[in-house]
C-alpha cells in the first residue's frame, strides 16, 4: 500500500452514499449531482475511491469521478462481502460497510475502473432490453401453449396473446437492426470476421462484440475465458478432499450462456471444436464437460480472429489461441 494515497471507501444506495476515508472520517452525501460536487471537495490527486458494483446505483458517481480524473476502483461485491465476513463484524450498516470497504482497499491489489464509452453503453442498454423482450416473448408463448392445452381456449385471450407476441417481435427486430448499425460503426471488420467461424452465426457475432467491447479489454484468450466464468475451479485438499473440477461461473453469465448454445453447432461444423468434443467424450467424460471445453475453444478462436485481423482457417494455428 502506498502511504501517500488516501483511500475513500464508498457504500452506495438509491438516495445517498456513505464515505469513510483512510483517517477514519465519515461522511454522507446525496446520490445526486449536488452530492457528487460536495464529495469532490474532499478529493485531491492522492485520492483513490473504492466502491462496489451495486446494480445501477454506482454508475452515475463512477462516471462523474472518472470525468473529473479521480482514481477509481469498482470492486466485485462478492470479494468485498467475503472480506467483511472475514472481519467477523457484528454490525451491518451503510456506515460500517463504507469503513470496511476502505479497509479492503488498503489490503488488496486494486484494479483501476475503465468504464464504458457512450457507444458501448448504448449497445449494452439495447442488449439488456433485448433480453427483457426475449423473456417476455417466451412467457407469452408458454401462456399461449397453456391455453391451447385447456382444449377450449378463450378467443379473446388467444387473440390478445398473439397480438402481444407480434408487437414484441416488431420491437425485437427493430432493436436488433439498430444495434447492428451501431456496432458496425465501430467494429464492422471484427463482426465480419467473427461470422467466418463455424458455429458462430450473425446474432452470436453481434453479441460477442457487444459483450466484450470489441475484445479491446482483454490481453489473452485465457483472460477472456475467465471473464466469461469458463475457467475451472480445482477442489483438492490433502487426501480427503478431491472434488470434481467445475467451471467458476464467476463472470459474464450472458456471454457464458451464449457460448453454450453455440457449442452444439460447433461440435458438428467446427473442426477444432469437434476434435476436442470427440476426444473428451472418448475418455468417458461427461458430455456437458466436453461442451464446456468447446465453449472455451470457441471463445479463444473468436479472440484470435479479433486480434489477428484474419478470417477463420481450420488449418491455421495461432499463438494467441494457446494463451
Amino acid at each position: 500500500m502506498n502511504k501517500d494515497i488516501k483511500y475513500f471507501g464508498i457504500d452506495i444506495s438509491h438516495l445517498v452514499f456513505d464515505v469513510t476515508d483512510s483517517d477514519g472520517n465519515y461522511y454522507q452525501f446525496k446520490n445526486s449531482l449536488i452530492g457528487f460536487k460536495k464529495f469532490m471537495k474532499l478529493l485531491d490527486f492522492n485520492s483513490h475511491c473504492v466502491m462496489e458494483a451495486t446494480g445501477y446505483y454506482h454508475y452515475q458517481l463512477a462516471y462523474y469521478l472518472q470525468e473529473n480524473s479521480v482514481v477509481l476502483s469498482v470492486e466485485n461485491p462478492l470479494s468485498v462481502k467475503r472480506f467483511i465476513q472475514m472481519k467477523l463484524s457484528k454490525i451491518k450498516t451503510d456506515k460500517s460497510d463504507s469503513k470496511l470497504i476502505c479497509e479492503y482497499a488498503k489490503q488488496v491489489d486494486l484494479k483501476l475502473w475503465q468504464g464504458n464509452s457512450k457507444h458501448q453503453l448504448e449497445c449494452l442498454q439495447m442488449t439488456r432490453l433485448l433480453s427483457v423482450y426475449t423473456k417476455q416473448s417466451t412467457m407469452l408463448k408458454n401462456k399461449l401453449h397453456g391455453e391451447a392445452v385447456l382444449g377450449q381456449p378463450s378467443k379473446l385471450v388467444v387473440t390478445s396473446l398473439k397480438r402481444s407476441l407480434r408487437q414484441l417481435k416488431k420491437e425485437i427486430d427493430t432493436i436488433e437492426e439498430k444495434l447492428l448499425l451501431l456496432v458496425n460503426e465501430v467494429h464492422k471488420d471484427i463482426l465480419t470476421r467473427l461470422k467466418s467461424i463455424p458455429g458462430i452465426g450473425k446474432k452470436t457475432s453481434l453479441m460477442l462484440v457487444v459483450l466484450t467491447d470489441g475484445f479491446d479489454r482483454f490481453k489473452s484468450g485465457s483472460e477472456l475465458c475467465s471473464y466469461a466464468g469458463l475457467t475451472p475451479i480445482i477442489r483438492q485438499s490433502g487426501s480427503s478432499v478431491n472434488g470434481r473440477a467445475r467451471i467458476s461461473k464467476i463472470g459474464n453469465q450472458k456471454l457464458r450462456n451464449l457460448l453454450f448454445m453455440c457449442s452444439f453447432n460447433a461440435c458438428k461444423y467446427n473442426k477444432g471444436c469437434k476434435a476436442i468434443y470427440d476426444r473428451i467424450v472418448a475418455k468417458g467424460k461427461r458430455k456437458k464437460l466436453a461442451l464446456i471445453a468447446v465453449c472455451n475453444k470457441l471463445l479463444k478462436q473468436a479472440f484470435a480472429i479479433a486480434k489477428s485481423g484474419l478470417i477463420y482457417d481450420d488449418t491455421y494455428i495461432s499463438t494467441l489461441v494457446k494463451n
